[in-house]
């Protein structure tokens, strides 16, 4: 190794933190009362502390705080490493599903902790990765929270965030956030990928549309106390002392600068790797350049529980090679220690450093970057930094090198030791201009501003509400005649990537036919669906109404033939439209075509999400400039598919007729009419019904889906589950959330009787 602690350059400071052993600590009540009490008045503001144990030990509140490292294992064990690229080899679970509960515990006294102390209107910030779960954990206690979440470290792709087992766990905690941010833009686009990807939810660089809400997801660089740390480096006599101590003992020699912490994804073997092959292509430098790392003890979990300590191994082997290639008994090109500095110490070494060297292999903030710009504020000594430092793109003047290009590494050491005074001052004045600006202050204030612009910029105007349930039970109850037009894929049951799958539920089948069965109701499903599908699943409740391929085909409750509302149209535009499908499904791994009898649908459910949308919409183009100018057909864009049909069947004509066809008496409307739809062919059925001479007390167009989404519907649900909820409400059966609409309706009537 080089060097021992002895002939530091510095004096350095080898005793590491200390941390609780053996059984732990044992507090009192009194005693947890007195810290936080002294917490509650720190000079930084009203700090509160989460108490991490198990349960609380004997009559008097006494808690132990045992193996507090249990609570970080998982984040740190699983999260950190998947997210900095690395794989574990496959285990029984064991460990794992018993880290998993530990972990969600944590979460979970987080979040009870909050709310102890939360009042409406409050903002919560949560920050990285040890409190994944948090925001929906908070989410699901108070709806309408406002959070913010930051990641500090790199967000994975999504070929390796599907290999985490908690994958969808961990996306839907970070998915209870209003707003999501990241240090870099590649770290948002892979958790907008991930959350199309893994969990279906459309995205786009903008956020995500998940469960009803968008989360906002950008960028957000950040920073440091610039000014702070500019103060304490250069107003400190100490500091400027232990400069011209390193400059004396390094006299006549370029002092080469890098501090890292001892983990695996630091790059510290890469950088003397580099530094060794520098040594070998450019001998003039020899005996002219010294190599001062200083790598402190890592803090993740995993890395200190390796026995062998491989890391700190390969690392001395490293400077040993180096030092004996290239070094005397005088003089060691490589000057290791693996202690921990002072901060005068740190600081003297940054502004002593003539060039700066961080080869980070994946890295989310790297805050030295920044304090050694702050220090050469005089020097101008060039930055050489990692492309995979989440600072990379932040600081584009520094000199960007790839870690695991050890020869373009060496290449970029000579350029900063040859660079020419000018250039230095120009690169470092770009630098400085940026640290100093974009500052830890700068970064808060920006993103609690983002926050809180996203909030108050939802436009409340344009959001459909969501459904009056009390409304729409009192004019239930009220009328004599009642109508209701369901779609099928997405309101009654969930989209899946296979549509054969998508069969009704027990409880969906109950349902319907409850509703069905009461002679004032006339229920009807108006599907995309073929005949075949519609019999089998829903052909068994005789008391429906079927209406297939949106309305090309129809059988009337009770009745067992299916009317063709198309049998006198040309359909040979179909040969044409599949000899274009066909073109893009060879094209588009896991796309297929659905032949029904009247329409043609090409659906990309099982395709990659983002080039199956792509393909989609080059496939629309192709279909609109050539059949759609020869045929009377039009091309609608579905829920992961493209159909193309006849331009005059729609859903809007079904609902039309309907809407003639129930009343009273012949000729006249319904006085209750709910029509419940989820995509762009349900929107003609919302249009047909605003259309109409109904009173708008009496008919309630309903969408599935986010409040946020552009629809003709007045009301909105979010899922199917909700939709079945509230057919349950009007059968008589109560879910616990609806328990109120019912109270009201039973008060009005009490009270319309007095």
């Amino acid at each position: 190794m080089g060097g021992s602690k002895a002939s530091a350059p510095i004096p350095v400071n080898g005793d590491k933190p200390s941390t609780p052993q053996g059984e732990g600590i044992c507090l009192t009540r009194a005693d947890r009362q007195l810290l936080e009490r002294k917490l509650a008045l720190h000079e930084d503001g009203k700090v509160v502390p989460v108490w991490m144990s198990d349960e609380v030990d004997g009559v008097d509140g006494d808690i132990c705080l045992k193996d507090q490292g249990r609570w970080r294992r998982y984040a740190e064990h699983e999260l950190y490493t998947l997210f900095h690229y690395k794989q574990h080899e496959p285990t029984d679970g064991r460990a794992e599903r018993k880290w998993w509960a530990d972990y969600y515990r944590l979460n979970q006294k987080f979040a009870e902790k909050i709310l102890e102390i939360y009042k409406p209107g409050d903002v919560v910030w949560i920050h990285d990765y040890h409190l994944l779960l948090l925001p929906n954990l908070l989410r699901q206690r108070v709806p309408h929270i406002y959070i913010g979440f930051f990641l500090h470290i790199p967000f994975p792709s999504s070929e390796f965030m599907r290999c985490l087992s908690r994958r969808k766990e961990i996306l839907v905690g970070v998915l209870g956030a209003n707003m999501v941010g990241f240090q870099s833009y590649s770290y948002s686009r892979h958790f907008s990928s991930c959350c199309t990807r893994i969990l279906g939810f459309e995205s786009s660089s903008a956020g995500v549309d998940a469960y009803g809400a968008h989360v906002a997801v950008d960028v957000f660089p950040i920073g440091i106390d610039a000014a702070a740390t500019e103060k304490t480096a250069f107003g400190d006599e100490v500091i400027r002392q232990k400069m011209t101590g390193i400059r004396e003992l390094y006299a006549g020699k370029k002092i080469i600068v890098g501090r890292d912490r001892l983990d695996s994804v630091r790059g510290v073997a890469q950088k003397l790797m580099a530094f060794e092959m520098f040594l070998e292509r450019y001998p003039e430098w020899r005996d002219k350049v010294v190599l001062i790392q200083v790598t402190s003890p890592t803090s993740i979990e995993e890395e200190k529980e390796d026995g062998e300590n491989k890391m700190a191994s390969k690392v001395s082997e490293l400077v040993s090679r180096i030092n004996g290639l290239y070094g005397s008994l005088s003089f060691w090109p490589v000057q290791h220690y693996p202690q921990y500095l002072s901060q005068d110490e740190y600081f003297a070494l940054l502004r002593v450093a003539d060039v700066g060297l961080i080869t980070s292999v994946r890295d989310g903030m790297n805050t030295t970057s920044l304090e050694y710009v702050i220090c050469q504020r005089d020097h101008h000594g060039p930055l050489i930094l990692s492309e995979f430092s989440g600072t990379a793109g932040s600081l584009g003047h520094a000199i960007h090198i790839n870690p695991w290009d050890l020869g373009g590494v060496a290449d970029a050491i000579k350029e900063a030791l040859t660079m020419s005074s000018d250039m230095r001052g120009l690169q470092h004045a770009s630098l400085y201009e940026h640290v100093t600006k974009h500052t830890v202050q700068a970064w808060s204030a920006k993103y609690l501003h983002r926050l809180l612009t996203n909030l108050s910029s939802f436009d409340q105007s344009i959001a459909t509400p969501a459904l009056d349930k009390t409304a729409l039970l009192a004019q239930y109850r009220k009328a004599k005649q009642r109508l209701f037009m369901f779609d099928y894929d997405g309101t009654l049951t969930p989209i899946v990537k296979d549509p054969s799958a998508a069969i009704p539920t027990d409880r969906v089948i109950r349902t319907l036919k409850t509703l069905a069965s009461d002679p004032k109701n006339n229920v009807w499903i108006i599907s995309g669906r073929d005949q075949n599908f519609l019999n089998q699943w829903m052909g068994d409740i005789s008391e429906l109404g079927l209406s297939a391929e949106h309305g090309s085909f129809i059988r009337e409750p009770r009745s067992e033939e299916w009317e063709n509302l198309t049998e006198k149209f040309d359909m040979s535009w179909q040969k044409d439209v599949m000899e274009i499908f066909q073109h893009y499904t060879e094209r588009t791994q896991g796309s297929f075509i659905e032949r029904k009898r009247i329409a043609l649908t090409w659906h990309y459910r099982r395709a990659d999400p983002e080039y199956g949308s792509f393909q989609a919409r080059e496939c629309q183009k192709h279909l609109e400039n050539s059949v759609a100018k020869k045929w009377d057909i039009e091309v609608m864009t579905g829920k992961a598919n493209l159909e193309v049909r006849p331009t005059f069947v729609n859903k809007g004509e079904i609902a039309k007729r309907l809407v003639e066809q129930y009343g009273r008496e012949a000729g006249q409307p319904p006085e209750f009419v709910l029509c419940l739809g989820d995509d762009a062919t349900d929107e003609d059925m919302f249009r047909s019904l605003g259309a109409s001479n109904l009173p708008s007390n009496q008919v309630f167009p309903v969408t599935v889906g986010a409040s946020s989404k552009m629809t003709l519907a007045r009301w909105h649900l979010l899922e199917p589950r909700d939709v079945i909820s509230t057919v349950g409400l009007l059968n008589g059966f109560a879910d616990a959330g609806d328990l109120g609409a019912v109270a009201a309706v039973a008060t009005a009537g009490e009270e319309a009787k007095l």
